[in-house]
């Protein structure tokens, strides 16, 4: 398999835009200390900016309750959460939801945690909920900072299990969040309408441009297993039979269906299973890899779901590695998808035109100042057929190197999994097991060689399946970390 590219091409802009945002479960969870200290990890590590998740407005943050048939409004917890977002350099991405207790329409909830998933029986009250919220941020943070948050309303309105009012009442609540928290000020950000599926887009800017009401960005999520559905299929199913380009091609639809605005996808994983045994295999390192360096030209943020394990949507599981959806698992142990990110994040930001073309195998060539690096990913959907390919890349136009290494992630690089069932697989880990299987899953420098010859290089490597493999190559002074990305 041969990749070229010629060093004296036109670069495009890598943005990094999977770096905007990440996901996690829901509110109450970003109290606890293991979950602020993983985030943390995320953001120095991965570069993560931004941090969404669901329950913002839940009973159990006690934002708005009913005591002694009045309303109390109570914003600490959730000035807590941004207090420590500030302190390590992040922001919210702020999901307006769900429905509080007091001014819900019904009793319909969602997971194990309750989500009142009803519209408001008194949008006025629901929209002075959102005005008070928003503006004691303000008042706070002060507007230059809560002006660089963004507040997006509601999560998929279109699926019954989230919203079950119907799409006009999506609009209305939509409209009266929206011109509450304008009311506030003007240059705050708003937008929706954080659909599953892609869904809704056009008719929410038709709707927002017919009735005057503010849509700043566009947010939506999309799953390679949507096309077809959670139910009736098992996820290896649906993944043998979504089309290997389907986040690209959805992200590029959704991207002209914007209308010119900011596409945020608040999120996305390889699979929408909670327990999906994928998210926590080498495969999902080298599928993710793919869809971020397919899909960054389209969007502006791309928020996986989710960065750690810490996670009860259903329960809250206590096995190490029980297929959830976080880069980190319950112990704060980096999966192989933690490792691949870990590699995108020190990518520099020219991407350049690579010829060649693999049914399995994509190559991408990514500068920095005085440095490249050549990233490899190997994968195919299950039920395809995959096997090790040996990748010739010859660089055109090229300075002689100083130096190269490749850092793997394979099963057998940067994996901790296997180890973990070498161990017999215990439902609790040790403090010893958890420094061995962190040892295990930490990525190594390899010094690589290469062939240099009027002016190109050449550079051979073996692939196995689901591999994400980062060559880098040295050509002047700069130690490799030196102009990375913040």
């Amino acid at each position: 398999m041969k990749f070229s590219c010629d060093l004296s091409g036109t670069s495009l802009p890598l943005k990094h835009a999977w770096e905007h945002t990440v996901g996690s479960s829901r509110a109450l969870l970003a109290l606890r200390a293991d979950w602020q200290q993983q985030l943390e990890r995320c953001h120095r590590e991965l570069g993560f900016r931004h941090v969404r998740f669901h329950g913002l407005l839940n009973d159990d943050m006690g934002t708005l309750i009913t005591h002694q048939d009045q309303f109390l409004y109570s914003f600490f917890n959730a000035d807590r959460i941004w207090d420590f977002l500030l302190s390590i350099g992040m922001r919210p991405f702020v999901e307006l939801g769900f429905m509080p207790e007091t001014l819900a329409s019904g009793s319909d909830v969602v997971f194990h945690f309750r989500g009142n998933v009803t519209p408001p029986k008194d949008y006025v009250e629901w929209a002075t909920l959102i005005r008070k919220l928003v503006g004691h941020w303000v008042d706070r943070y002060g507007l230059e900072e809560v002006s660089k948050w963004f507040f997006e309303v509601w999560n998929e309105p279109n699926l019954h299990a989230f919203w079950t009012g119907t799409q006009e009442d999506y609009f209305k609540l939509y409209a009266h969040t929206a011109q509450a928290i304008k009311s506030v000020d003007s240059s705050l950000q708003v937008g929706g309408p954080a659909t599953a599926m892609n869904a809704w887009v056009e008719e929410l800017l038709g709707y927002c441009e017919q009735n005057a009401v503010p849509a700043d960005f566009i947010s939506t999520h999309i799953y390679p297993t949507d096309p077809l559905g959670f139910e009736g299929a098992n996820t290896e199913e649906q993944l043998a039979n979504s089309p290997r380009h389907l986040m690209r091609d959805q992200a590029k639809l959704t991207h002209e269906r914007a209308r010119g605005r900011p596409v945020y996808y608040t999120e996305w994983n390889i699979s929408s299973n909670p327990r999906d045994h994928y998210h926590d295999e080498p495969f999902a390192a080298a599928y993710a890899t793919k869809i971020v360096m397919e899909t960054d030209e389209f969007v502006d943020g791309y928020s996986f779901w989710t960065f750690t394990d810490i996670f009860e949507e259903n329960y809250f599981p206590s096995v190490p590695f029980h297929g959830g959806f976080g880069l980190l698992n319950l112990y704060g142990v980096p999966k192989p998808l933690y490792r691949a990110f870990q590699l995108l994040h020190h990518l520099g930001s020219e991407k350049l035109p690579v010829e060649g073309k693999h049914e399995t195998v994509d190559a991408w060539v990514v500068r920095k100042v005085s440095s490249l690096t050549v990233l490899l990913t190997n994968h195919a959907q299950p039920r395809h057929e995959i096997t090790t390919q040996v990748v010739e890349v010859r660089l055109t136009n090229a300075p002689r190197p100083r130096a190269a290494y490749i850092e793997r992630v394979d099963q057998d690089h940067a994996n901790a999994q296997p180890l973990c069932q070498i161990m017999s697989a215990p439902e609790y880990l040790s403090p010893l097991q958890v420094e061995q299987l962190e040892s295990t899953s930490r990525l190594v420098k390899e010094q690589l060689g290469w062939k240099y010859e009027e002016g190109a290089v050449q550079i051979d490597v073996d692939l196995p399946p689901h591999a994400v493999a980062a060559i880098t190559l040295e050509f002047g002074s700069e130690r490799p970390d030196e102009g990375v990305r913040a």
